[in-house]
């Protein structure tokens, strides 16, 4: 049985770039110690866009570009970047059916037991990914480190949490 860390999208432009926030800045050391305490395997996810951004449905709704490919803002932070194991899950959407598929051949192979999930934006990314989750690795425990998640706003962070726990998502260090 294994027990797997995703950090999801731990990227400049939403610690302290285009969309970064004080809360996000916050939880750096917080993840940073999270990782490194971490037995077992480890997923990174980063959020990625093209030049083409303004023209997508996202860039649409949220008309502020960021983590553009090759960009500064872009990449993992740097206090991250040296506890990543392998490449990054580049993922252009919120949820990552990749991310899915990877978990799923994992469990596969060695039972996935629990999946914890810590990072940016918890109101977006994080939920997104974790009910993926859910249906990728249904018998595995999804859990929710909320003191390793920030959100937009502190009240967009307290509703992603309610609405995670109401879908069988365990919520640690609330």
């Amino acid at each position: 049985m294994q027990k797997i860390l995703v950090v999801v999208d731990m990227q400049n432009d939403f610690i302290d770039g285009a969309l970064g926030t004080k809360e996000a800045v916050a939880i750096v050391p917080k993840v940073e110690q999270k990782i490194r305490e971490h037995q077992g395997p480890i997923l990174f996810t980063r959020d990625t866009h093209g030049a083409d951004y303004m023209n997508t449905q996202e860039g649409r709704k949220l008309p502020v570009p960021h983590c553009i490919k090759g960009t500064a803002g872009w990449e993992i932070s740097p206090r991250i970047t040296p506890l990543c194991q392998g490449a990054p899950i580049d993922k252009v959407t919120f949820g990552s059916s990749e991310l899915g598929a990877v978990l799923k051949e994992a469990d596969e192979k060695d039972p996935v037991e629990q999946v914890t999930f810590i990072g940016l934006c918890i109101d977006i990314c994080v939920i997104s990914n974790a009910l993926l989750a859910k249906a990728f690795v249904p018998e595995a425990e999804i859990v929710v480190d909320a003191a390793c998640c920030a959100g937009v706003t502190p009240g967009s962070h307290k509703n992603a949490l309610e609405a995670m726990k109401m879908c069988q998502i365990r919520v640690e260090n609330e």
